[in-house]
């Protein structure tokens, strides 16, 4: 080689890390993308818009069953009849060297990074190609003697003729992902259009897959774990996330999620609230949060979520989850908040007759002299944090005119989950060092 066409490699190489350090120094952004956007592996033409609203409430009742489940019961007793639904959003990144584009479920009620590998010996249906990681040359086995090999919500186990460390991650009794643990360099195209890398994350290779939101790769967990995608980022995002998300009636907008000083929440009407950590039986992989109340207009209805052994519940008592749409409470306060908010809506009442919505509304026959909004102002308040819920969040629009509360009491327990469809219209920021959740009102449509 000769002088010149070394120092073009040395100069490329230098200026390829000035500018790789100057991303993960400033953070950086990435797309996600709804399930149901024309975007998404999953996304089904045929499908109309009131059948996507049913199976979005559908896939939420199955999804909090589960974690509910999770919750109260071990988790080896769960349900055969109980689904693990992926979520509502899912990030495309790449895998391995050269990079392979790949799509995961985003899920902040799990740890482990896992996706679907060759050889196949029991897959579930994807849309897109399946790994190969002998074609990887960044690809590398964990071995059994590795402290990696310990540090999973996974089982792991030992090959038999190959020092290679296995997993079994299981969702229920009909579902689980089974294979091996490997380092990987994976990487996201962030929304300036520069490519992030980050090399040796400890990912699960799945040879044998049963799953029932197939279409995609995986799932990428966004837990407190070791092993979850915000923690092994660690050291390149100071343990920070945010993300922004588009109500549904611009579904086909995308919404962002951002990293490191990108996540920053600061500025003007931003409220924060402490994250509550609770040990044992799964829950450390959730984010917790105190709700003292909710206010619908002047009305405040005290809350009190869930009780669990041991624990003072008056310091934890819902959780706030990426990949449940719509959010539960217990049902002797959903009783309460729903009285206030029919004594305070003036709207002619809706009978959805799917049987998913109990309380809709007809707006299209509006009496046109009032000057009150259609809904009134629902607040939450956290500890330390009131945040104004925007209407296009609290309500969901199922049809043209018709709009049903987004909030349901959990048929089960006394459980509380503060979903996705809360959260639209707000930068919600998660920093795992100062355990706080903050919340800024943003048009994510423009963000």
């Amino acid at each position: 080689m000769s002088q010149v066409s070394c120092f073009i490699l040395i100069f490329f190489c230098l200026f390829s890390f000035i500018i790789y350090s100057h991303a993960i120094n400033n953070g950086f952004s990435i797309e996600l993308i709804h399930r149901d956007s024309y975007k998404s592996p999953l996304y089904n033409p045929t499908q109309s818009k009131f059948q996507r609203i049913i199976n979005d409430a559908r896939r939420s009742i199955n999804r909090s069953n589960y974690i509910h489940r999770e919750f109260f019961i071990s988790k080896n007793k769960l349900g055969s009849s109980l689904i693990y639904e992926g979520g509502g959003y899912l990030m495309s990144y790449y895998i391995g060297t050269p990079p392979f584009k790949v799509y995961g479920f985003l899920d902040s009620g799990s740890n482990l990074i896992w996706l679907q590998c060759k050889p196949c010996n029991v897959c579930f249906n994807q849309t897109s190609p399946i790994f190969n990681p002998s074609k990887s040359s960044s690809y590398q086995n964990i071995p059994c003697s590795s402290s990696r090999c310990k540090s999973t919500e996974a089982e792991t186990s030992c090959s038999n003729d190959r020092d290679a460390c296995e997993y079994t991650l299981g969702y229920g009794l009909t579902q689980k992902t089974q294979g091996d643990l490997i380092l990987e360099t994976i990487a996201f195209e962030s929304t300036s259009g520069s490519m992030v890398s980050f090399p040796k994350i400890v990912i699960g290779c799945g040879h044998n897959n049963t799953f029932y939101s197939g279409k995609s790769s995986g799932v990428i967990g966004f837990g407190t774990g070791p092993l979850s995608l915000i923690k092994q980022l660690g050291s390149f995002t100071d343990e920070r996330f945010s993300y922004c998300l588009v109500d549904d009636r611009n579904i086909n907008l995308p919404s962002k999620i951002n990293f490191g000083d990108a996540a920053k929440v600061s500025g003007n009407n931003v409220v924060s609230t402490p994250m509550v950590k609770l040990v044992g039986n799964h829950q450390e992989e959730y984010y917790y949060l105190n709700l003292k109340a909710v206010s619908v207009g002047s009305k405040r209805i005290k809350y009190s979520g869930f009780k669990n052994k041991g624990v003072n519940a008056s310091t934890h008592n819902i959780l706030i989850d990426s990949g449940s749409t719509l959010t539960f409470v217990p049902r002797r306060f959903y009783h309460k908040f729903e009285s206030a908010v029919k004594k305070v809506v003036k709207l002619e009442r809706f009978h959805d007759d799917s049987g998913e919505f109990n309380l809709c509304y007809n707006t299209t026959f509006k009496n046109t002299t009032s000057k009150q909004p259609n809904f009134p102002v629902i607040t939450a308040h956290f500890s330390g944090a009131d945040v104004k819920l925007d209407s296009m969040g609290s309500f969901i629009s199922l049809s043209k005119g018709i709009e049903c509360l987004a909030i349901f009491p959990h048929r089960k327990h006394n459980f509380g989950i503060f979903g996705n469809k809360l959260q639209v219209n707000y930068l919600v920021g998660y920093d795992l060092k100062k355990n706080i959740v903050s919340f800024k009102p943003t048009d994510c449509s423009k963000y």
